[in-house]
């Protein structure tokens, strides 16, 4: 309804009511309504405007509410409003404000928000126009009175937020409007404003101290974008100085000055800014960090640190590269004089207050990493920075290693910032950090039994820590530089002979299981610590121990460790597989016992025993005999599993048992993951084992329940088998074809293509007679589900048919690129026809640029193979009917994008396409573009004789970057 202008007796009470927050819900639906009455009304908001102004209602909910409606005005209907309702808009919010003054107390926080956010809003609108004076008019007004000073400071901060705010997206107009807002501004007020803070800054210090950090904040947001000789001098800055030193504004004062020094300057007068704040900062004792208690302070002090320090480097580094000598020294003496206070902040025990400097620090190394020769005190700071650094690394008492939180997991993010530093350090100087490394690693080793679990991590973490601080190629840290080598291979020896790895504590355990790997290599040059180090990670130490998490880790770990060191392992195989032979047992459903790991852990296992075995030195009969012990256990359990399944009814139950037959089934196909091909297969004797492992797994695809899983376990051991196996596995390809596409859904039938198409490339020839039997089952199956209805709305389902589309493309495509065209040619024309169709559908029809791009590719080889003169019969016709057309009428579609990298492929492949035509059809062709098709589309005779001209010309480039301005052209 639209309200007629009303007098203020005829506001909706009722409607009021709900505002309440803990009003009914009928009444809070009630207001809603008339909140947008209220908003699309041509004048009675003005209803509202008279509230506000005259102080009509008390209730705070009905005030927020008349602010609210007088925003909407202002936002989206200012331009349509007349002069004397702007007038009434300004008039009602500078009444509201004399209102303020008078009050004795403050309106509540939100509303002075709401407030602060309409004045700055019509600031907006109307500075550059109608209010020029609007500074003036509410600093006149307010004067100091604390009320007023409140609403003032907090309309400052709104406008910062419409005009300066960078995370604020604002149109390009918008852009335009806000720097005229800047420049007016910094020519008719700033000055002004400047003077007012000094004074609200002077006068409110002790009385009204969040006033006054009202004004630093305010002060800190103008920094970036006024002259800052305004503040930057010596009245103000010691004022901000002096408030450095009173409790409630020191934090926001640190802040102020944190952005002072950030704003951008030249770099000769930023050195001498933070030098004087320096000096004066120093002077009143805040480099004494060890004496303040105050943490929170003192991270806003770090802050401001980091900014100093960042800003002195940024200075040097222009010097330096502007060739001022002198000027760079200067920068450079003033930014070493900083680095004992940067130590101090570095090495304090919070770590938010370290975290705070790292930026300064990782700078500052940065520095020094430019020099070819560091001066003893350089030096010296290296090294001071490397110990503060290690110390930092460690943990606290308190870290909940069990149940890891927000305060470990800002640890672990504190623990990269530290990493970072550590890399830069060995760039600064390799020799030192390694000396420092070894040095307190000896130390921390040499009394390992009795340092606590913090010291003892860290220095295994900070051996491990060196190996990408000091990378190495391919891991090779024992070859090379002897100096590097040598204290490497030290720190190894101590570590894996010390008996540190029965230390109990998880995070000790998972520190030395990681660096053991890390420096596998450590094991060519001394294999004689193998022993030592194997039992570790098959007893309660490693596979074995009392914690999940170590458990877990240590065997995917012990799989890297195996896999590198294999040869080494000879005369330990049998006994290892003895020794893990529990741990690869296939959990059932029904055991109850928690197992020592999980189902993703024993991968690795199996993995692991595949490895042993395949390269041990055994004869093939013992290779195939441990091969067989290995997976015969898994075969025997699948098939009594498999039956239960069949006879089971309870849901929850089926699944369990699907889950563990999936497991038996990923398991066997982990173990193959040793073979590289069917070569090694053979030469292990293991080709009959893994024939009875497919024979054991393949009824699995009939069976009528859990198909989704039970199938897709099945068909990635067919994957892993056609590596393996190579030919062998043909004859088990047609059932499982046959079984795999009954009862489709789209999921199925995409992933049953990979396994076709990587049957296809590989075999070629061999399965072709098999493919031409599959093919339009299986083409009929995917036309089945593409054609399923769907849901509108249902994007799962449109996702799933477009890449089942795609999957469909690229088989395709794979059949006609392996040089087996017979395949879709002995499908009887009816057939080929339908798939050609389906071909020419998916270049034109579907805007995929993905699949359309493969269809060309198809269009194109098929053209190479049919097109000629003694190709397909027919096809000739098919080309100039279907797939020229294809070839323009795809690119003039609206949803062709030639702005999207994928879709300038697709146009790519278009123009071979084309290009494969004219090889194959010569002058005919182009006389059918002449002739009758381009004119066809009405393109004029001059560009369809340069279509042509370009078309004849050898250099397929010239082409494709023809078609697209043509095509550009053609959409214009």
């Amino acid at each position: 309804m639209a309200c007629q202008s009303v007098s203020i007796i005829n506001m909706d009470e009722q409607a009021l009511l709900g505002l309440n927050p803990n009003a009914d819900a009928c009444y809070r639906q009630k207001a809603m309504v008339y909140f947008e009455q209220l908003k699309e009304s041509q004048d009675a908001w003005e209803v509202c405007a008279e509230a506000l102004a005259k102080g009509i209602y008390s209730d705070d909910h009905v005030k927020f509410f008349c602010f609210q409606v007088l925003e909407h005005q202002i936002k989206y209907r200012h331009g349509g409003l007349s002069p004397a309702q702007q007038q009434l808009i300004r008039e009602t919010l500078m009444k509201w404000l004399q209102g303020q003054l008078m009050n004795s107390q403050p309106e509540k926080p939100f509303i002075r928000n709401k407030a602060a956010q309409v004045f700055a809003l019509t600031f907006v609108m109307e500075y550059l126009t109608h209010w020029p004076k609007f500074f003036f008019d509410l600093l006149s007004l307010v004067g100091l009175n604390p009320h007023g000073v409140d609403v003032y400071l907090r309309t400052l901060m709104a406008i910062d937020a419409e005009v300066v705010d960078r995370d604020i997206l604002h149109s390009p107009e918008e852009v335009r409007r806000n720097t005229l807002i800047k420049d007016g501004m910094r020519e008719q007020v700033i000055p002004s404003l400047v003077e007012s803070w000094y004074q609200i800054l002077g006068a409110y210090q002790q009385s009204h101290p969040e006033i006054t950090c009202q004004c630093l904040e305010v002060v800190g947001a103008y920094v970036s974008w006024i002259d800052l000789n305004l503040i930057a001098n010596d009245r103000f800055v010691n004022l901000l100085l002096s408030q450095m030193s009173v409790e409630d504004l020191r934090e926001e004062a640190c802040d102020c000055l944190f952005e002072i020094v950030n704003k951008g300057m030249d770099p000769t007068d930023k050195t001498k800014l933070v030098e004087s704040l320096c000096q004066v900062l120093q002077s009143a004792g805040f480099f004494n960090v060890d004496q303040e208690e105050d943490v929170d302070f003192l991270a806003k002090f770090s802050r401001l640190v980091n900014g100093m320090g960042q800003s002195l480097v940024l200075s040097w580094t222009k010097l330096a590269k502007g060739g001022d000598v002198k000027a760079a020294a200067e920068a450079l003496r003033a930014l070493e004089t900083k680095v004992p206070l940067l130590l101090q902040l570095l090495v304090h025990d919070d770590d938010d207050i370290s975290a705070n400097i790292v930026g300064f620090c990782y700078d500052y190394l940065n520095v020094l990493k430019q020099f070819p020769l560091l001066s003893d005190q350089q030096k010296t700071h290296v090294e001071d920075i490397m110990l503060a650094v290690m110390k930092k690394l460690t943990y606290d008492e308190e870290y909940n290693f069990d149940n890891e939180g927000e305060d470990e997991a800002m640890f672990v993010e504190y623990r990269k910032q530290l990493k970072m530093l550590l890399d830069r350090l060995a760039q600064v100087s390799p020799d030192l950090l390694l000396e420092a490394v070894g040095r307190v690693f000896n130390n921390t080793i040499q009394r390992w039994q009795t340092a606590s679990f913090m010291e003892v991590e860290v220095a295994i973490r900070l051996l491990y820590m060196l190996g990408e601080a000091l990378p190495a190629s391919h891991g090779a840290h024992f070859s090379g530089d002897t100096a590097k080598t040598s204290a490497l291979q030290d720190m190894m020896r101590t570590l894996v002979s010390s008996g540190l790895s029965g230390y109990q504590h998880t995070s000790v355990s998972l520190e030395f299981f990681e660096t053991v790997v890390r420096y596998d290599k450590f094991f060519l040059v001394e294999p004689q610590h193998i022993p030592n180090v194997l039992m570790s990670f098959l007893d309660h130490r490693g596979l074995r121990h009392s914690s999940p998490k170590v458990r877990s880790r240590v065997a995917y770990l012990f799989s890297r460790f195996v896999k590198t060191l294999h040869k080494h392992m000879n005369s330990f195989i049998e006994d290892i597989l003895s020794r893990i032979q529990d741990l690869l047992e296939l959990a059932p459903p029904e055991n109850g016992f928690p197992a020592l790991l999980t189902s993703d852990d024993q991968l690795f296992i199996f993995e692991t025993a595949g490895v042993l075995i395949v390269h041990g030195e055994s004869p093939a009969e013992r290779k195939q005999a441990l091969m067989r012990s290995l997976l015969t256990p898994l075969t025997d359990a699948f098939r009594l599993l498999l039956a239960k399944l069949a006879s089971e009814r309870e849901e929850e139950r089926q699944a369990a048992l699907a889950d563990c037959l999936s497991h038996a089934v990923g398991f066997a196909s982990r173990t193959s993951k040793a073979f590289s091909n069917k070569q090694t297969v053979k030469q292990c004797g293991c080709t009959e084992v893994y024939r009875d492992c497919l024979q054991t797994f393949l009824p699995a695809l009939s069976c009528p329940v859990q198909r989704g899983s039970l199938r897709s376990a099945v068909r990635s051991f067919l994957h892993r088998m056609i590596i393996c196996l190579e030919e062998e596995v043909l004859p088990f390809v047609p059932a499982a074809s046959e079984h795999m596409l009954k009862d489709c859904e789209a999921k199925d039938l995409q992933e049953f293509i990979p396994l076709i198409s990587q049957i296809t490339a590989k075999f070629k020839d061999q399965v072709s007679p098999f493919l031409q039997q599959v093919f339009m089952p299986l083409v009929l199956a995917i036309f089945e589900v593409l054609c399923r209805p769907a849901e509108d709305n249902d994007q799962a389902a449109a996702l799933e048919k477009q890449m089942l589309r795609r999957s469909y493309f690229t088989f395709i495509q794979t059949i006609t690129s392996s040089g087996m065209n017979e395949v879709l040619a002995n499908q009887g024309v009816e057939n080929v026809e339908r798939v050609l169709f389906t071909i020419i559908q998916g270049a034109v029809d579907f805007p995929d640029p993905i699949a359309q791009k493969t269809c060309f590719i198809i269009l194109s080889k098929l053209v190479e193979l049919w097109g000629g003169k003694d190709g397909m019969a027919g096809f000739p016709d098919f080309i100039y009917k279907h797939i020229v057309p294809a070839c323009f009428l795809a690119p003039l579609k609206p949803s062709f994008d030639l702005t999207d990298a994928q879709t300038v492929l697709t146009l790519s492949e278009c123009a071979l396409t084309l290009k494969m035509i004219h090889l194959r059809r010569g002058p005919e062709f182009i006389q059918y573009l002449q002739q009758e098709y381009l004119p066809s589309l009405q393109v004029s005779p001059e560009i369809t004789q340069e279509v042509c001209q370009v078309l004849q010309q050898p250099d397929a480039k010239v082409l494709k970057n023809y078609m697209k301005a043509f095509f550009q052209r053609a959409k214009l």
